[in-house]
């Protein structure tokens, strides 16, 4: 079953908070996360790669499931699951570098979302919800209205995505996401990332 709060360890946001990656991975687990994204966009180096070895294990030991964003080869040495974009490697094509992982795909209007539907994706991502900073150029936001709507046309796992904050989290539950992946509302100016974290599992499990 995926989890209701999706938190996903973004390198270059730590980079710029000064947050150290493995550290601040174990304090989102040991606060009661039960998945975790690692998302890194630039070049994976060895530095980079070792960091995402120490969080795959601190996930092991935590029961949680690690998603590599992107990376099916870099998922594959790590025993993670992966979470592939439009422009990388189809759910099809990396079930072939990782045939019994967790994968998860990201769509961003209907047509995408009814063609992901055909992939062996466990689930979907559909967003930006709201406006984001975490993207560059990010796609259009959708608004709840839509998010409702696309959530009639698949039964697959739906993560939504994008600006989604414990202020509007409750809308995006409403409207039929399965799962709020959280990136910048993750991580206070304070740096109390576990209360945080706890914060955030109180406010979706409160929908159910």
């Amino acid at each position: 079953m995926l989890p209701r709060f999706y938190p996903i360890l973004d390198t270059a946001l730590l980079a710029r908070r000064g947050l150290p990656m493995v550290d601040t991975a174990r304090g989102i687990l040991e606060a009661g996360a039960k998945i975790l994204q690692f998302r890194h966009k630039e070049f994976f180096s060895r530095d980079v790669f070792a960091d995402a070895e120490s969080i795959a294990e601190l996930c092991r030991t935590a029961g949680a499931q690690f998603i590599i964003n992107d990376r099916a080869d870099i998922a594959a040495l790590l025993g993670a699951g992966v979470h592939v974009g439009q422009e990388d490697l189809t759910p099809f094509q990396a079930r072939r570098v990782m045939p019994h992982a967790f994968i998860g795909y990201s769509t961003h209007n209907e047509s995408q979302l009814r063609r992901a539907m055909q992939e062996p994706a466990d689930y979907l991502a559909v967003g930006p919800v709201f406006g984001t900073t975490s993207k560059d150029n990010p796609d259009p936001v959708l608004g709840l209205q839509e998010l409702a709507r696309l959530r009639t046309i698949t039964s697959r796992p739906l993560v939504a995505i994008g600006g989604i904050t414990r202020a509007n989290v409750a809308g995006v539950l409403i409207a039929g996401a399965d799962s709020v992946a959280v990136i910048s509302d993750l991580y206070p100016e304070d740096g109390r990332i576990a209360e945080r974290v706890r914060e955030w599992i109180l406010a979706v499990n409160e929908r159910e």
